[in-house]
């Protein structure tokens, strides 16, 4: 098994992947109300999303993708939608974003499956990994809002821009959206790139550790009496 230094160097970060002790970004966001989500347990849950047909997309997928991980987890990571492989298989973020991703949870100490957990805004693959449709988001909000509530994270990572703007309710660009908590139903949110646009534009792989910093910052943070 690889050595958290190994696996940073396998990403190709060097000495910039390093963690610092500074004081965490204060929350800068009002709070969001709590809307209600319609579902009480996972298996509710997981068999609405599995039989859903709230959006054309269910047309197209081969299966619902409900997300992956420890369901009592502190740590919650929401990305975009399911990919090909993510539709094949009915898990979010595998493939070599998926490698990357674990990677990076690695770089702080994390472990997909232990007190993390992993999901998507939308539930059901896009067809061709286009950009997702207002009405498709809105159909999946329930389910990622139950997933929420279940999980009681104490803190949201969005991966990508897309997520951090379904999350946040914004058009703002991610770079003006990074660097800074925000809140969502109350509960601490940083955003970062996501991995597969990492994959593709490696110079931003710092600036995400810098995020992957102010998260574990933060963590620490609510920690502290």
């Amino acid at each position: 098994m690889l050595s958290r230094d190994d696996i940073i160097e396998e990403l190709g970060i060097g000495p910039v992947w390093r963690l610092r002790q500074t004081t965490p970004a204060a929350p800068t966001d009002t709070p969001q109300p709590t809307p209600h989500a319609p579902f009480t347990t996972w298996d509710q849950l997981a068999d609405a999303v599995s039989h859903c047909t709230r959006c054309k997309l269910h047309t197209t997928r081969t299966q619902g993708v409900l997300g992956v991980g420890d369901r009592n987890a502190d740590w919650l990571f929401i990305g975009e939608a399911p990919g090909a492989d993510e539709d094949r298989l009915g898990e979010p973020f595998v493939g070599q974003a998926g490698k990357l991703l674990d990677a990076m949870l690695a770089a702080i100490d994390l472990v997909r499956g232990n007190n993390v957990y992993i999901a998507n805004v939308l539930k059901s693959r896009p067809p061709g990994n286009r950009n997702p449709e207002p009405d498709e988001v809105a159909a999946c909000r329930p389910y990622l809002l139950t997933q929420i509530e279940l999980i009681q994270p104490k803190l949201i990572v969005a991966l990508g821009r897309f997520a951090a703007q379904s999350l946040l309710e914004t058009d703002e660009a991610i770079g003006r959206l990074r660097g800074r908590v925000h809140r969502f139903q109350n509960v601490p949110l940083v955003v970062t790139y996501h991995p597969a646009y990492l994959l593709r534009n490696l110079p931003d792989k710092a600036r995400a550790w810098e995020d992957l910093c102010l998260a574990r910052r933060t963590m620490q943070s609510l920690a502290t009496p």
